[in-house]
C-alpha cells in the first residue's frame, strides 16, 4: 500500500500585475495543480461519467459528500469497501464536503443547535445529528484527501443578525472540527461566511485564521444573490486570505465565474452545473452556450467546439447529440457531460499556461469577451 503523506501547498508564479497565480497542492493520493476545476461526485460518482473518462480528461481531483454519502450507502457499506476511493475505483485526490450546505439547504427538515444539526433524511425521514465532531469523523471514515470544517451556510437573503450568528457558529465549529481530527495525512480547511457584508466576511476570516487550518475556503455564495455580488464578495474575500494556503471558492462553476475567480487569486473550484446542464441539452463553448434542443442544429456536422479536444467533440456532431437528446437517450447525457467538464478543466489548463507565462490578463480579458459576445446561443 502507497504511504499516506501529509498536505503541502506551494505557489509556483504569480501574475505579475494582478492577483492570479498558479499553484500545486501536494495531498496523499496524488499533485493536484492550480487553479483547478473539481468534478463533483456527490454520490461516489460524478454523474454519467466514468473514472476512466474522467482521467483521459485530464481531472486530477473530485468532491465527494458527507450528507448524502452517510445517508447512503452509509459509513459501514464505504468502510467495509476499503474506503471511498477503492470503493468508486478512483485513485487520485479526494475533496469532501462537511455536508453543511446540503443540511441547510434542507431547512425545513433541520434543526439548528449549538451542538449540531438535527434533520430528517431526505430519503426516508429517519432522524440524525449531524455535529462537528460527526462531521470530521465520516470525512476521515471516507478516507478524504481534504476534509472540510462543518459551517453554518445561511440564505442568502438573511438578515444581518442571522449572517452574525452563522458566521460566529461556524467559527465555534471550527475549533471543535480543529480538535475532532484523528489523523495527520489530510487536509482540513475552514470555511468563511458572512453573505454579501464585506464587514461580516472579515469578522469571518479574523476568527478562522487564527487557527490551524490548511486551506480556506469562501462558502455562502451562489445561493440567490446577483452574480455581480458574488464576484464582487469572493473578490474582496480572497484578499482576506493567506498567500501561503490553498483558497476555494465553493459552488460555482460557469466559466465566467471561474475566470474572474483565477484573477482574484483563487485556486480551486467546483460545481454540479456541467453535468447538469449537460442532461438539459446546454453545452459550453468557446462562443456561449449551446442549446442542443434548438431545432437549428438539426443538419449540422460540426463538433461542439471546433477549438475543443474532448472524445464528444472529436468523434460526434451537433446533429447528432441533438438526435439523441430528442430521442431520450442516455448517451446525449453522457457526451454531453464529458464535454462540458473536460470545457472546464481544459480552461483551467490553459489558465495555468497563460499565469505561467505572464499574460493571464490579456488571455483572460479575450475569453470573457468572446463568451459573453453571444452567451446564449439558440
Amino acid at each position: 500500500m502507497t504511504e499516506r503523506r501529509p498536505f503541502r501547498f506551494e505557489v509556483l508564479a504569480r501574475e505579475p500585475d494582478g492577483h492570479a497565480r498558479r499553484a500545486r497542492m501536494h495531498t496523499a493520493h496524488g499533485v493536484v495543480d492550480t487553479p483547478v476545476f473539481m468534478p463533483v461526485g456527490t454520490q461516489g460518482t460524478v454523474k454519467g461519467v466514468t473514472p476512466a473518462q474522467l482521467t483521459e480528461m485530464g481531472a486530477e481531483i473530485i468532491l465527494g459528500n458527507t450528507y448524502h454519502l452517510y445517508l447512503r450507502p452509509g459509513m459501514e457499506v464505504v468502510e467495509a469497501l476499503g474506503g471511498l476511493h477503492r470503493m468508486m475505483a478512483w485513485d487520485r485526490p479526494i475533496l469532501t464536503d462537511s455536508g453543511g450546505f446540503q443540511v441547510f439547504s434542507l431547512r425545513e427538515l433541520a434543526r439548528i443547535g449549538e451542538d449540531g444539526v438535527a434533520f430528517r433524511s431526505h430519503l426516508d425521514g429517519s432522524e440524525h445529528l449531524l455535529t462537528p465532531e460527526r462531521a470530521i469523523r465520516i470525512q476521515e471514515t471516507l478516507g478524504s484527501d481534504i476534509v472540510m470544517a462543518f459551517d453554518h451556510c445561511p440564505p442568502a437573503l438573511a438578515s444581518r443578525d442571522a449572517l452574525i450568528s452563522a458566521v460566529d457558529r461556524t467559527t465555534r465549529w471550527a475549533r471543535r472540527c480543529i480538535d475532532a481530527r484523528t489523523r495527520d495525512d489530510n487536509a482540513l480547511f475552514g470555511i468563511l461566511q458572512g453573505g454579501v457584508d464585506l464587514e461580516l466576511r472579515a469578522r469571518s476570516a479574523e476568527g478562522l485564521l487564527q487557527l490551524p487550518f490548511d486551506g480556506f475556503a469562501i462558502g455562502g455564495l451562489s445561493v440567490g444573490e446577483s452574480r455581480e455580488a458574488t464576484w464582487a464578495t469572493m473578490a474582496d474575500t480572497a484578499r482576506m486570505m493567506p498567500a501561503d494556503r490553498p483558497r476555494y471558492l465553493m459552488g460555482v462553476g460557469t466559466p465566467e465565474d471561474l475566470l474572474r475567480a483565477v484573477a482574484a487569486g483563487i485556486d480551486m473550484f467546483d460545481c454540479v452545473l456541467p453535468t447538469r446542464n449537460a442532461r438539459n441539452g446546454r453545452l459550453l463553448t468557446a462562443d456561449g452556450d449551446l442549446n442542443i434542443r434548438n431545432a437549428r442544429w438539426r443538419l449540422d456536422d460540426r463538433p461542439l467546439d471546433p477549438d475543443c479536444g474532448c472524445y464528444t467533440c472529436r468523434h460526434f456532431s451537433r446533429a447528432y447529440l441533438r438526435h439523441l437528446d430528442r430521442a431520450g437517450e442516455i448517451l446525449g447525457g453522457v457526451l454531453g457531460s464529458i464535454h462540458n467538464l473536460y470545457y472546464l478543466l481544459d480552461l483551467m489548463r490553459h489558465a495555468r499556461t497563460r499565469i505561467e507565462s505572464g499574460d493571464f490578463t490579456p488571455w483572460c480579458a479575450e475569453a470573457l469577451a468572446r463568451r459573453g459576445a453571444d452567451r446564449h446561443r439558440g
